[in-house]
C-alpha cells in the first residue's frame, strides 16, 4: 500500500485509516462489495497494532460503509450508496475538512479540565472574580435607565459607546481618534479575526512575537497566512528584527502587543517603539497593537506610551477592551484606524453577527462614564500587585532552585524558566492531577523549559496552595 499514516499529526491513526478508506471508497476505487484487506494484514502493511485496524474497521461499520461477513471476511456494503436504507454522514470527515482550524489539542485539554472543577488555575487569561466590578454594575443598574432600542445597532457600534471610548482613549492613552474610527468588537480576539480576513490574503506573510498570545496563532493558520518570528526578550522585541523579515519575506503586516507582552511581562523601551514606527513608516508596513495591559502598570515611572499615541502617520491599528480592565464576559472591545479600514471590518463583521449585542455596549459606555471607573483601575492594580508579590514570595519560597522569572511591572502573567530538564507537558499532567493548572510555554512559542503562570485569575487566598501543588508535581 502506497499511502502512509501521518504519526506526527493530531489526528488519531485509526481515524487516519477509516478516512483513507472511506474517501477510496468514496472514488470509486473500492466498490460496493469489495473484499477489503483482513484486520492483520492491513495493520502488518501500515506497521500499526490490530486494536487500531479493529476500531478503524468499527468506526466505518457504525457509519453503515461495511459489513462483516463470517467466514467472508469484512467487504464495502453492498448499500453502501444508501439505494435502499438511510446513511449517517461520515461526520469526522467534515470536521477534519473544515477550513477553520481548532485549537491544539493540549489548549482542549486544558479549557475541558478548567471548566466546571475545582481547580486553582493559573492558565486562564482573564481577571477573578474578586476583580470585577459588581458592585459597580450593581450601582448602574440602579440608578440608570436602560432606554436604547433592542434592535440591530450600527454595524460600527453604539455611537454612544463609541464617544466614550474615543474620550478614554485621550484622556487615559493620549489617543486622538474620533467615532468614525472606531469599531466595537465581541472582544480583541474578533478584532484580529476581522483584521486577518479582511486585511491579508493566503499566502501573506506577516511577523508576530515569539512567544506571544497563543489564540491568535489558529487564525493566522485558518487564513493561510505565513508567520515569521520576531523573539521577545527582557525588553521586548528588536525593531531591526522587522527590518531583517521585510527584506527576505515581504511580510505585509506586524503583529505587536509591546505593553505588558503576554506572556514575558515585558516592556518595548520608549526608544524601540519609535524605532518601530520609523521601520513601518520606511517599509510602509501597517502595525497591528494589541494592547490589554498598558492601564494596568504597577509604577508610575514606566512609560507605557501606546505605538498608537506614538503614530502620527496612521500605521497603527490599534486593539484594546474590557476583558483585562473590568470583565471578560462583557465581550466588549474595539478596534482604532483609519476610516476605509474600519468601514471593511464593520461590512464584515455585520456579516457575520449583524452588530454587538446593545446590552452590554450601554453597560460599559455608563461604566465609562462613571466617576467610579479610574476608581476601579486604581483598586485593580492594587490588588494585581498583591496577587503578583505572593505569587513571587511562594515561589521563591517553594521553587527558586528550580525556576527563574522575570518580575513584571504590569499586567497579569509571570513568565518562568525551568532550571530543570523538564518535560513541561508531562509536568502540566501531573499539575491537573493535583489540582492546578497552567499554560506549558511552548504553546506560546518555539522554546521549550517554560510556563505561564497567570496571577489575574487566582484568588489571593489559593496562590500559596496552588503553588504547594505544583512543586508537588514537579518530584
Amino acid at each position: 500500500m502506497e499511502w502512509k499514516l501521518d504519526k506526527q499529526s493530531d489526528i488519531p491513526l485509526y481515524q487516519q485509516i477509516a478516512n483513507f478508506i472511506q474517501k477510496r471508497i468514496a472514488y470509486g476505487e473500492y466498490p460496493p462489495g469489495t473484499l477489503l484487506p483482513s484486520e492483520r494484514t492491513l495493520a502488518k502493511e501500515l506497521g500499526v497494532n490490530r486494536g487500531t485496524v479493529v476500531t478503524a474497521y468499527d468506526v466505518l461499520y457504525s457509519h453503515g460503509t461495511i459489513e462483516r461477513i463470517k467466514g467472508s471476511g469484512t467487504k464495502v456494503h453492498k448499500d453502501v450508496w444508501g439505494l435502499t436504507r438511510s446513511r449517517i454522514p461520515n461526520w469526522d470527515l467534515y470536521v477534519e475538512r473544515g477550513s477553520f482550524l481548532p485549537n491544539l489539542p493540549i489548549y482542549q485539554h486544558i479549557r475541558g479540565e478548567i471548566h466546571g472543577k475545582d481547580l486553582i488555575n493559573f492558565a486562564s487569561g482573564e481577571l477573578a472574580h474578586d476583580l470585577m466590578p459588581y458592585d459597580i454594575f450593581k450601582e448602574i443598574l440602579a440608578k440608570k435607565e436602560f432606554h436604547q432600542s433592542l434592535g440591530y445597532e450600527h454595524p460600527q457600534g453604539n455611537l454612544g459607546l463609541r464617544d466614550r471610548i474615543v474620550k478614554h482613549l485621550e484622556d487615559y492613552k493620549n489617543i486622538k481618534c474620533s467615532s468614525q474610527s472606531v469599531l466595537i468588537t465581541s472582544g480583541a480576539q474578533q478584532a484580529l479575526h476581522l483584521v486577518i480576513q479582511c486585511l491579508l490574503n493566503h499566502g501573506d506573510a506577516i511577523a508576530y512575537e515569539d512567544p506571544s498570545y497563543a489564540h491568535s496563532l489558529p487564525l493566522f493558520r485558518s487564513a493561510g497566512i505565513k508567520t515569521f518570528k520576531l523573539p521577545v526578550g527582557p525588553n521586548g522585541i528588536n525593531p531591526e528584527d522587522i527590518l531583517y523579515l521585510y527584506q527576505r519575506h515581504k511580510i505585509r503586516m506586524v503583529f505587536l502587543n509591546p505593553i505588558f507582552q503576554n506572556p514575558t511581562g515585558s516592556i518595548l523601551s520608549l526608544n524601540n517603539r519609535k524605532r518601530v514606527l520609523e521601520i513601518a513608516r520606511e517599509l510602509g508596513v501597517p502595525i497591528v497593537e494589541d494592547d490589554p495591559y498598558s492601564l494596568i502598570s504597577f509604577s508610575n515611572d514606566i512609560d507605557t506610551s501606546t505605538l498608537k499615541s506614538l503614530d502620527d502617520r496612521g500605521h497603527v491599528l490599534y486593539i484594546s477592551s474590557f476583558s483585562k480592565i473590568a470583565a471578560s464576559g462583557l465581550r466588549i472591545g474595539w478596534i482604532v484606524g483609519p476610516d476605509n479600514v474600519i468601514q471593511r471590518l464593520a461590512d464584515a463583521k455585520q456579516q457575520i453577527d449583524f452588530g454587538h449585542s446593545i446590552f452590554p455596549q450601554w453597560m460599559a459606555a455608563e461604566f465609562l462614564d462613571s466617576d467610579l471607573f479610574s476608581t476601579n483601575i486604581k483598586y485593580l492594580v492594587h490588588k494585581l500587585i498583591e496577587k503578583r508579590d505572593i505569587l513571587i514570595s511562594n515561589l521563591e519560597e517553594e521553587l527558586s532552585d528550580h525556576l527563574s522569572f522575570h518580575v513584571p511591572e504590569g499586567g497579569i502573567h509571570l513568565w518562568c524558566r525551568l532550571r530543570d530538564e523538564i518535560n513541561e507537558y508531562q509536568l502540566l499532567e501531573r499539575a491537573l492531577r493535583n489540582g492546578v493548572a497552567f499554560v506549558p510555554g511552548s504553546l506560546l512559542g518555539s522554546k521549550s523549559g517554560y510556563i505561564r503562570l497567570t496571577y489575574g485569575r487566582v484568588e489571593s487566598k489559593l496562590i500559596q496552595e496552588g503553588i504547594v501543588r505544583l512543586k508537588k508535581s514537579m518530584f
